[in-house]
């Protein structure tokens, strides 16, 4: 199953993304007698995710089919959410995006980071390169959402504590970090410096991470691409190390890495394509033009 947060009638609303259709939860709830929420971001709290996903599963995918639906291409779709209670970067995942940088990758633990929820853009919405930047960079990653609160949890039991996968756009403003490797946070916290959605792609849907290809695009053109096998900290590793640290809760994100970042520029237009999902596409805007 698919989901996705649409703009309605001036708000934002939780949705399931079927082919080409998108039917609002509020619009299942009527028409179904059910009475979940039509906020993305609650139906992770709750245990409604799991219900909405065994009903679509069993019955309610091909009953959707004859439901009164909006139109894919004509909707505004959000972020996912806008105030997750964590959001994990993980930095130089993949060995050959360390190498562009001349550094060496890690290779007992991962190098992460966290990122505020000020910085969260969606689709087609602008990245804005601030007045402190001279060298800003865009990097397309596959992100994991928490679905159930997550602690101490092994690699074998990871993927039983997420409730899928999305696209993800994240910034670096790279001449504040080659400054100081201490000023990590900063470069990675300025406003619209993460975008995610538009689809949260339930792990039912994809057979097997590890074998996903994620793109870094760069005004219709490929920068860079890699395998998610190819990370040195896959995904269930990841949400493995990181339960030990602190608890995961519902709706958290962990961006695993990028396959190669690339520098942005006024009038760009970056994309994250990840092989069977929807694409993330956002613009560019230089605050000093």
């Amino acid at each position: 199953m698919r989901l996705a947060t649409v703009t309605h009638n001036g708000r934002e609303k939780a949705a399931v993304v079927k082919n080409e259709k998108v039917i609002l939860i509020e619009t299942i709830n009527d028409l179904f007698q059910k009475n979940w929420s039509t906020n993305l971001f609650d139906l992770l709290q709750s245990n409604d995710l799991t219900s909405i996903n065994e009903w679509y599963q069993l019955k309610g995918g091909e009953e959707l089919k004859e439901v009164e639906s909006l139109n894919k291409e004509s909707v505004t779709f959000g972020p996912l959410y806008r105030h997750p209670r964590k959001i994990w970067g993980i930095g130089l995942n993949y060995v050959e995006h360390a190498s562009d940088l001349s550094e060496k990758a890690p290779n007992t633990e991962p190098a992460s980071f966290m990122k505020p929820d000020t910085a969260i853009i969606g689709p087609n919405d602008f990245i804005k390169i601030p007045h402190q930047s001279k060298r800003t960079t865009a990097e397309a990653e596959l992100g994991i959402i928490i679905g159930k609160e997550c602690r101490n949890v092994s690699e074998t039991e990871a993927i039983n504590y997420v409730a899928g996968y999305t696209t993800i756009i994240d910034m670096t403003a790279e001449d504040i970090l080659q400054r100081n490797p201490r000023y990590l946070t900063r470069s990675k916290s300025f406003d619209t410096f993460f975008s995610f959605g538009p689809e949260l792609v339930t792990t039912d849907e994809v057979e097997n991470v590890h074998l996903l290809e994620v793109s870094t695009v760069i005004n219709g053109n490929l920068h860079r691409k890699n395998i998610v096998s190819n990370m040195t900290f896959t995904p269930w590793d990841l949400v493995s190390f990181h339960s030990k640290i602190m608890t995961l809760l519902p709706g958290d994100i962990i961006s695993t890495g990028t396959p190669g970042a690339i520098v942005i520029r006024d009038g760009d237009v970056v994309k994250c394509e990840i092989e069977g999902f929807t694409s993330l596409e956002n613009g560019v805007i230089d605050l000093k033009k």
